[in-house]
This record gives C-alpha cells, structure tokens and sequence, in this order.
C-alpha cells in the first residue's frame, strides 16, 4: 500500500448566504407585532440605534453634524463619555468598558410591564375554587387529585375505583370518599363537573333542574346517537311521541353545557395587528403598510459624534464601529421588509379587486408564483413575506394567504376560485328546503346549470365539510 499527495481542481456553484441575507429573511418573515418585539429587542441591545421624535425637527445628513447641533441631553453624554475615556486611560485596568445605553434599563422594564399576563389552566382556576370550600385535609387531597384529572371538558373518564387507587392517599381512600367529593363541588362548581362522559354530564344537569322532564332524560339516556344522526323518526317511533315534541324536546337539551368546566380557565385571544391597510377613496382601492405601532429608528447622532472623536486603532472606536454596521444593517432589513411586503400587497389587491369589490365569492384564483413574476422575487421571498401577515381590508380582515388560492374552469373558459365555489355552495345549501335538503351530487347539478361550474359530487362532499355544514340526511328536517 503507497501512501502519496496529489493536487486537484474543481469548479463548483454554492449559494453562499450573508449575515445581511439571512437578516434580511428573518425580518420579512416576522409579522407586525413579532417585528415590535424585536425593535424593542434591539433597542435594549445596541445603544446606537434610538426612536426618532415625531416632533422633533428634521435631522440633518449623516457627517454633517457638530457638537454644537447636538442636544443637551447627547452634549451631557458626550461630556460623560470623554471624561470617563480620560478616567479609564490615566487610572483604569487597560480594559475599555462599553458605552451604555442609559433608556435600555426603561425599555426593558415597560416590556416587562406590557407583556401579556400568562392564562389560567382549568385545574389553577378549579383549585382557586375549592380553596374556598370548608373541606377537611383529606377532602382537600382528593380534590386536588381529581381537578387534574380531569379532562379540558371537565369529565373525569373512567371508573372511580381507578382514580382512588391513582390518588396516593392514605389507606382507606375508597371510590365513595371521591364521590362524595365530587358530589360537593357539584353543588358549588357545575352540576355536571367530573362526570364521566356527554351522556352523563346531560343526565347530571337534567336531574339538577327543578322541572323534571321524562322525555328529555329518555332521548338523552336511550338516544344520544340518534339525536347525531337526526334520526327523528326512530326517537317518536320508540318513545310513542309526536316529531313536534321530539324536536322541541331536542331544542331545550341544547341549552345544557356540553362542556361543564367551559366556564373556567382563559384561553388567549391571538392578537392580530393587521400590517397591510386597504382603504376605499373616492371609489379607488389604496394599499398602505401600517406603520402606527412601528416607531421610526435611525443612527445615535450622540454615539455617531463619539465614533467620530474616538482614536484610531482604540477598542472603543473597534466596538462603536461594529455596533454601528449591526445597526444599519438592521434599519435596511426592515426598509427591504417594508418595500417587498407593499409591492407584494399592491399586486394581490390589484388582482384581488373583486373581492374588495364583491366580498369573498368575487374571489379569483392567485397563485403565488403568478405575484412573484409581477414582483420579479422568487416565490419563496412571496412565501415568506405573506407568512403570518394579515391585511385590513372593507371586507374584514384576512390572512395575506387567503387570497392565494387554487381554481375551478368554468365551463364557460373563465376561472372561479376554490373560496367563491364553497361561498355558491354555501348559499344554495341555505336556501333549499329543509324538509327536503339537497344531496351532494344534486348540489353539483346546480353548480353546473346556474353556475357553469363543473365539478365531482365528491369535491362537493369535500367542499361542505371544509364549511362545516351537515349531510343532507343530517340537514332534513321533519
């Protein structure tokens, strides 16, 4: 076996992607209120970027200002930052310390104080609850067992057997100790919490209102699949009553909790903060960015005047001069966010017209692809920059991706979109007979005769699921 060096050439093509590229991505990427937090994150962490005063005069252009143009405020800090330099050189240890940001500290804490309170789960707000009731140590261990138990509905499923042995209590907890627990918190949380089950829980409520009804507990007890299944006339056939008490019968049990704990624990509403504004003017649609919640950032003209007085080769000048590139970097990363997300949003709602128009059955089909050549940017820049971006328009507000959407050909040769075929779908659905409601495959005969739309019975079948809207067996009414 020899051993032996040898030289080679290759020539090869690599995409090579910046710090400033993948800055640039990040920033396109981040909806309006994510690209707040992250303003704020910057500001904290680079003293050389500062909020611009609104009613402050115009700054002039970068190199052209003076100490005596500076404000009080940058002189105190000019004055601060020299003195400390000459401290530093004549007593320090050699090592420079860096400027500080003197708001940072403010920033940071009005985040803190503005940041959304974290929410309630079902077993925190349940045990706030029974910290309240007169229960013995005992009683207060099983209840806490059993509040974590149970499920985001408030059912407990399974056996009590099961959770007295899970408990870990003393010997001698039995099934009926947890029952006489639960029957406790019933009477001062939800009739029907810790029940096992929909069937139960209905039954729990029913036995706890002061008007017994037969009829109701029987078609709960008996016909809880036939009520899902609108099997009406079974339920009269078995229960020797007419189909006008069953439904009215049927009405009241919907005003049970199907949930018994849907009443406690919170849930965050997501915040949305629309970052396209569509706006009707003199009959024409104008598309603008919304820039109220984004304060406008620029270079420290204080920190500009240090970099400009420090000497050359010093640490200080090394880190202002890297903090300085960061932050421009930064505000063009956000200047190309706001130019690609407008140019983009201009070309939607130009093609989009007639949805601002008509609402969403004037919808057309828009693909990505068809924006990004308008645009001349790779579709993955289109993808990117719509991702998690809503837009405020006269018909409400819509994720930027609703208005992408795939096609049907119209046998007419034009295109209708997937949202105003199921918006058709919707309204013939609504005006059909309950007593007789339109199947599937009749709802396609009608697309097809009053709308040239030709589609499959089983598209349609797709299409009414996506609305959440009932077979027809499942609309009849008797």
């Amino acid at each position: 076996m020899r051993l032996n060096l040898s030289q080679s050439a290759r020539l090869d093509q690599r995409l090579i992607q910046s710090p400033q590229m993948i800055q640039a991505m990040q920033i396109l990427q981040l909806s309006g209120l994510e690209l707040e937090s992250r303003i704020e994150q910057e500001l904290v962490e680079n003293p050389l970027l500062e909020v611009v005063d609104p009613t402050a005069p115009p700054e002039a252009e970068e190199g052209s200002e003076t100490s005596a143009e500076l404000s009080p405020e940058d002189k105190a800090l000019l004055d601060n930052f020299d003195i400390h330099d000459q401290l530093n050189q004549d007593y320090g240890d050699g090592i420079p310390a860096q400027p500080r940001n003197e708001d940072a500290e403010e920033r940071r804490s009005a985040a803190l104080q503005n940041a959304p309170d974290v929410p309630k789960s079902l077993p925190e707000a349940l045990s706030e609850e029974i910290a309240m009731f007169d229960f013995s140590p005992r009683e207060q261990s099983i209840a806490e067992h059993l509040i974590w138990s149970f499920d985001e509905r408030g059912f407990l499923p399974g056996p009590l057997e099961e959770h007295a042995l899970q408990a870990g209590l003393e010997p001698g907890a039995e099934s009926e100790e947890l029952e006489a627990v639960i029957i406790r918190m019933r009477g001062q949380i939800h009739p029907a919490i810790g029940a096992q089950n929909l069937r139960d829980s209905l039954l729990l409520q029913l036995d706890a209102l002061p008007t017994k009804s037969p009829l109701q507990r029987a078609i709960v007890a008996d016909h809880l699949e036939d009520i899902e299944a609108n099997r009406i006339p079974k339920i009269a056939r078995a229960t020797g009553r007419t189909l006008e008490e069953i439904q009215a019968a049927i009405e009241a049990l919907k005003s049970l909790d199907a949930s018994p704990a849907s009443e406690y624990g919170e849930s965050c509403a997501p915040v949305i903060l629309p970052d396209v504004i569509v706006q009707e003017t003199e009959g024409e649609f104008v598309v603008r960015l919304e820039r109220e919640y984004q304060p406008q950032l620029r270079i420290s003209r204080a920190y500009r005047e240090m970099l400009r007085r420090s000497r050359k080769g010093d640490a200080e000048e090394e880190w202002l001069k890297k903090r300085l590139e960061v932050a421009r970097w930064f505000l063009d990363a956000i200047a190309q966010r706001q130019s690609t997300l407008e140019r983009i949003a201009n070309v939607i709602f130009k093609e989009q017209r007639s949805f601002l128009e008509r609402g969403p059955s004037g919808l057309r089909a828009l693909r990505m692809q068809e924006v990004a050549d308008q645009v001349s940017l790779h579709i993955s820049t289109i993808s990117r920059a719509v991702s998690g971006k809503y837009a405020q328009t006269p018909r409400g507000i819509y994720p930027l991706r609703y208005f992408f959407v795939s096609g049907t050909t119209r046998d007419t040769g034009g295109e209708a979109s997937q949202v105003s075929v199921q918006e058709r779908l919707k309204t013939l659905i609504e005006k059909e007979d309950p007593k007789k409601p339109l199947s599937d495959e009749h709802l396609a005969k009608l697309l097809a005769e009053r709308e040239d739309i030709s589609i499959a019975r089983r598209t349609v079948t797709k299409y009414r699921k996506m609305l959440g809207i009932a077979s027809s067996s499942k609309r009849r009414r008797f």
